[in-house]
């Protein structure tokens, strides 16, 4: 399964996952009871979200924290332009060495928040950062015309769609939809709540 995904970047998938069970963890980025699980829950279920970009797009990921799920979309998808948007500065050090030690020539690390960011994209991303009312507010001023918020979601993504329903239209969303990446692949699936910028 990670070498459909990753390809003949494998390799760099693999050290990617040795950097977060290290670094990762003594620099408080994730958790270790996370570490038995980092390719499941974190490697594959973030790479499978390239499913849904086009070919050569240029993405902004919001509040990447420990690069998901910007980095295993970059080692996975070498066509895509990522710029990861993080306010923390030990996130952002922890960023920019892991960019450079994998030689991501495709990634670039922004640090500030959201609204800090001056530029946009047609692919927004984000994951685990806020429920889809503050996400949209801060995402989509983002997402270039046509373009779309992709919000990472849990079990509870349909509730969030219907409770930030008028949130998302404020923030000139369209209508939400939910979708499921690696189906057949992963289990269970990733979900993800797709949000078209309106105008």
């Amino acid at each position: 399964m990670a070498t459909s995904l990753f390809g003949d970047r494998l390799p760099l998938a693999e050290a990617y996952a040795e950097l977060l069970a290290t670094d990762g963890v003594t620099r408080g980025l994730i958790g270790p009871r996370e570490v038995p699980r980092l390719w499941d829950r974190h490697l594959l279920n973030c790479a499978v979200l390239g499913e849904l970009i086009d070919e050569g797009t240029a993405v902004i990921d919001v509040g990447s924290g420990a690069g998901l799920p910007g980095i295993p979309l970059a080692i996975a998808r070498p066509d895509l332009q990522l710029m990861l948007v993080e306010p923390m500065l030990r996130r952002t050090t922890f960023l920019e060495e892991a960019v450079a030690a994998l030689g991501l020539d495709n990634v670039t690390v922004f640090r500030g928040r959201a609204e800090d960011c001056d530029v946009a994209a047609p692919v927004v991303t984000a994951r685990a950062v806020a429920d889809l009312g503050k996400l949209s507010r801060w995402c989509l001023p983002l997402v270039a015309r046509g373009g779309e918020l992709l919000a990472m979601k849990g079990g509870s993504a349909q509730e969030e769609m219907t409770e930030h329903a008028r949130a998302i239209r404020k923030a000139r969303g369209g209508e939400p939809e939910l979708v499921l990446c690696g189906v057949g692949m992963l289990e269970p699936p990733t979900t993800v709540v797709r949000v078209p910028r309106r105008g």
